[in-house]
């Protein structure tokens, strides 16, 4: 990569190192701020990872992320169900979420193969319409768990679901040290560093590298008798898998199942982060991820406080809002302008 390849990425950095100086001449608490961003950084990261299978098979970026995270969220649900508590809860969900992620992942391939060239925007509309049909299973599932229900009636899951007597912050408190006043979640960082530690390896893999190529150059690929759908099928399983962990991750950091619409909020921010990080066309790594939503989370973490400081407390939202959005659309044009040349 050129350092002008690089000027996005320097030039958001620095954005992120300005907030961190304007946080210290208004009497923030620097090292808080550094161990929170830690936290939104890897409760987030995952999300994020789940962006790069597609997009190294030429599938696109997962704008259809809800459809793991739907897989995800059930897993939960039904550890809630079972009652599960503390870290194997939380690895019980995240099991539990693998076959509905397996199964959904499968037939949100069978439509992004029929759409090729198209993907995105299908991914778009696949997530957005798939969200009111589980909006509706929400309200009839058979769940029993008295703490899931709406309180009134006793049927239909309630919108937001506690883990406080589950599994909430098993990850975040289970090995958490401080170095300077930073409280540094290692349980959580752990976690994430093996999530991307197994995508890594798979792509390294005879397979991984396969996918690769069929995301470089489809039309060679066919050519020499590789199976097109049946790799892009493969990856768009694997982001869809990965989608439902890293929901697992986000939710056990913020102590909340949250069903409904909520899936909805998730995607455009992962899509942004891993752009941020400079991903190119069909070409995602770990880094690029690791950045992406370290830049993008902390400088949305720092925005709002300093806002909230500078400004009246109704305009933190909204400034918060203009400067995130428009890193998400510095870092779109510069991609383009990057496959262009």
């Amino acid at each position: 990569m050129t350092n002008r390849s690089k000027l996005p990425q320097i030039i958001i950095a620095s954005f992120m190192l300005l907030l961190f100086v304007m946080a210290g001449f208004l009497k923030m608490d620097i090292p808080e701020l550094i161990g929170d961003s830690f936290t939104k950084f890897v409760m987030n990261g995952v999300l994020v990872l789940a962006m790069i299978p597609m997009i190294n098979a030429g599938a696109g970026m997962n704008f259809g992320l809800p459809v793991g995270i739907v897989a995800g969220l059930l897993g939960m649900c039904m550890a809630i169900q079972f009652r599960m508590t503390g870290i194997f809860g939380f690895l019980g969900a995240v099991l539990l979420s693998v076959p509905p992620a397996v199964i959904l992942g499968f037939f949100y391939a069978k439509i992004l193969n029929m759409v090729k060239g198209k993907e995105d925007i299908a991914a778009i509309f696949i997530g957005y319409s798939f969200i009111p049909i589980m909006n509706f299973v929400w309200t009839v599932i058979p769940f029993t768990n008295r703490e899931m229900l709406y309180p009134v009636g006793g049927e239909g899951l309630r919108p937001k679901i506690s883990l406080e007597h589950y599994f909430g912050q098993v990850l975040d408190k289970l090995c958490t040290v401080k170095i300077g006043g930073i409280s540094i979640p290692l349980g959580l960082i752990g976690f994430y560093a093996l999530i991307a530690l197994l995508i890594y390896g798979f792509f390294k893999t005879k397979y991984g590298t396969v996918m690769l190529a069929v995301g470089e150059n489809e039309r060679f690929c066919q050519l020499s008798g590789i199976k097109i759908n049946r790799v892009r099928t493969t990856a768009i399983i694997l982001s869809t898998v990965i989608g439902a962990v890293g929901i697992c991750v986000y939710a056990q950091s913020y102590g909340f199942v949250e069903l409904y619409n909520a899936p909805l909020s998730h995607s455009f921010p992962a899509v942004s982060a891993i752009l941020i990080g400079g991903c190119i066309g069909r070409r995602a790594g770990i880094f690029h991820a690791v950045l992406g939503t370290y830049l993008y989370q902390t400088i949305y973490l720092l925005s709002a406080p300093i806002a909230n400081a500078i400004l009246i407390p109704q305009m933190s939202e909204i400034v918060r809002m203009i400067i995130t959005n428009g890193i998400i659309l510095y870092a779109f044009l510069k991609q383009e302008r990057r496959k262009r040349s």
